[in-house]
């Protein structure tokens, strides 16, 4: 089996391609100042660009979880999500909330999906 790491630090990847299937870090909002909602359309289009390089998209999604600092902050995450995800391509998906790494940030995306 090959495994590919793509875009490695010394503490993670920021994915790894592995059987098949690329596994996302988490990934967090660049503009920490914004809403959830923003914050969300930020992830999503930062997803948008890994798949991409790794020769992926949206559509080949299979599991997500997402984590929320609040979870008063659900509709405005499905907003941007459902703005998002392609109708017909819906993931399983779970959302928890969590205390995530940085104060500043509302929403944090780790996911699976086929190469």
């Amino acid at each position: 089996m090959s495994i590919y790491r793509h875009k490695q630090g010394a503490r993670m990847a920021e994915a790894v391609v592995a059987n098949g299937l690329i596994f996302l870090a988490g990934q967090v909002a660049n503009n920490p100042a914004a809403d959830a909602k923003a914050q969300t359309e930020d992830v999503l289009a930062q997803i948008d660009s890994l798949l991409a390089e790794l020769d992926s998209d949206k559509t080949k999604i299979v599991d997500v979880t997402v984590f929320l600092a609040n979870l008063a902050d659900f509709d405005a995450m499905n907003a941007a999500w459902d703005a998002w995800v392609p109708a017909g391509h819906v993931p399983a998906r779970a959302t928890v909330e969590a205390k995530l790494a940085k104060p500043e940030w509302k929403v944090e995306i780790k996911l699976i999906a086929s190469h």
